[in-house]
């Protein structure tokens, strides 16, 4: 089983949008609205680029997007601990030990960079249900992001993963396109930013509205 983080499992409310504010602000001066330029299920390094080129004014060097990176980083926990909106999705927190005491193997598969998914997970003491992960800092691409995740699931479970019984969750439709494109099934949840519809719509396999809802486990 293999989860997204953001609108997935949590919500940081809003804090990974104030922590690339601050990195763009101390480094550029420029006032990055993230939200303004970027569209839920993005990887790290696709975030980068577009807010360089949108609100820098320039596509930016690879030194200057790893310097960029590394400040979001330094400013995402205390950007976590602040901020009022955090929470832990319906159900996550009963679903995740439930699927460990099974035997279920899980990891993440996620657009955020592997320290800042870590860190966003540890305030719900989620972090300690995931030994592996696909993550932005693997790839842009998120079909990428998927397969290294089943790579390294195959490494943690020491046996290959039979894609066929190897699921992903994930709240928006680039996650179902992702997990298709990787050749698993998917679950989309209405947590996040996209309704039920428009799950069934982008072609998840289960669309419910939170892991409570006939999740496939």
């Amino acid at each position: 089983m293999l989860w997204d983080i953001d609108g997935t499992l949590i919500s940081t409310g809003g804090a990974g949008a104030v922590a690339w504010q601050r990195a763009f602000e101390e480094l550029y001066g420029v006032a990055a609205n993230i939200d303004e330029h970027t569209r839920a299920g993005m990887t790290d390094p696709e975030i980068t680029e577009i807010v360089f080129r949108e609100v820098v004014g320039r596509e930016g060097s690879p030194a200057e997007h790893a310097e960029v990176v590394g400040k979001y980083l330094e400013h995402m926990p205390a950007a976590v601990a602040e901020s009022e909106g955090y929470e832990v999705k319906p159900g996550i927190a009963e679903i995740l030990p439930r699927l460990a005491e099974a035997g279920v193997v899980q990891g993440l598969v996620t657009g955020n960079v592997e320290p800042a998914a870590r860190i966003k997970l540890a305030r719900g003491d989620l972090d300690k249900y995931f030994a592996f992960g696909g993550y932005g800092s693997d790839a842009r691409d998120r079909v990428e992001v998927t397969e290294k995740a089943i790579e390294r699931g195959r490494e943690t479970a020491g046996a290959a993963l039979e894609l066929v019984a190897t699921i992903a969750v994930g709240d928006t439709p680039r996650d179902v396109s992702a997990g298709h494109g990787a050749g698993i099934r998917v679950v989309g949840v209405a947590t996040g930013s996209y309704s039920v519809a428009e799950q069934q719509a982008a072609g998840a396999d289960w669309a419910i509205e939170d892991v409570t809802d006939g999740f496939p486990a």
